[in-house]
């Protein structure tokens, strides 16, 4: 099949390999973006893939606990450009609607808009802000966690809002605890972990990645000419995979602040869930003229 400059931006944006090599991966693979990387860390030219997707459009995420700490909520509002997203109007809106999210039962985005307050719905709001700045704006998101009777839920605000974390646990409500639970949160918005727990991997995520590894380590045989045991062999992937468990994994990392686990770190506290949220993951802004750049060398070869 016919592969196209946006793909090979595509992958080259998410896995930092080359332009070729990415165009040679996407041949290989009938133009799947996730097998092409597999391919591309395969041949140790990638060593790691963005799974977010490219960072593309503006805004700030919002956060908001209620005073019990029993529930909180998060938001992404965007907005065209960051210049927009540090108005004050702009991010007055997303406070007000955050609050409405917390305090309101609703489960969607679309229900958050038919909130009414004032006589006016939300929607009808965002809309005369649109007007009244001139520039298109989205409430993308947003989610609520709630704890049970015996747990607790803080947040966190990173780089000025562009990424925002909920956190959920059990563990009595005081002030030790929801430090310690903050403390967690702020690791999240480093580390972005993808899973709270190993026991969570999914068998078809563990699969590729254990496919993964063994074909990197089969072509690094082949470059440096070792020949190892089968029992050696599977030693060293099975070391692998548990690195693998410590990367991705909330409660095997170790907590940037302490060389403990997470999970033992917040001991007795225990996690029950988490959400991150950063502005823009996922969403694609076209940029026209590095894609004719990328076509114009692909044609070129």
């Amino acid at each position: 099949m016919a592969i196209t400059a946006a793909q090979v931006k595509e992958l080259r944006e998410r896995t930092g390999a080359g332009m070729l090599d990415c165009k040679k991966a996407l041949e290989a693979n009938n133009g799947d973006i996730e097998l092409a990387i597999d391919w591309l860390r395969e041949k140790g030219i990638s060593k790691a893939a963005k799974k977010s997707g490219r960072v593309a459009a503006e805004g700030l995420i919002f956060t908001l606990v209620s005073d019990d700490n029993k529930s909180g909520a998060i938001l992404e509002f965007n907005s065209e450009t960051d210049f927009v997203a540090k108005n004050d109007d702009f991010v007055n809106f997303g406070k007000k609607v955050i609050e409405i999210a917390l305090k309101e039962s609703v489960e969607t985005v679309e229900e958050l808009k038919a909130v009414t307050v004032d006589g006016k719905t939300v929607e009808t709001m965002l809309t005369e802000l649109i007007a009244k700045i001139g520039e298109n704006m989205n409430i993308r998101r947003f989610t609520k966690l709630h704890a049970s009777n015996d747990g607790l839920v803080v947040d966190y605000l990173h780089m000025g809002g562009k990424i925002g974390v909920l956190v959920n646990s059990k563990g009595e409500v005081n002030s030790e605890n929801i430090e310690k639970l903050r403390g967690v949160a702020m690791h999240i918005a480093a580390m972005d972990p993808k899973f709270l727990d190993k026991s969570l991997v999914t068998p078809e995520d563990l699969e590729r990645e254990e496919h993964v590894l063994r074909t990197q380590f089969e072509e690094e045989m082949k470059q440096t000419g070792k020949n190892l045991k089968p029992e050696v062999v599977e030693n060293i992937i099975q070391g692998k995979l548990r690195k693998y468990y410590e990367e991705n994994c909330l409660n095997q990392q170790k907590y940037v602040r302490d060389d403990k686990k997470v999970e033992d770190f917040l001991k007795p506290m225990t996690l029950v869930e988490f959400i991150r949220f950063k502005v823009g993951d996922g969403i694609e802004k076209k940029e026209e003229d590095f894609a004719a750049e990328v076509a114009a060398q692909i044609a070129g070869k």
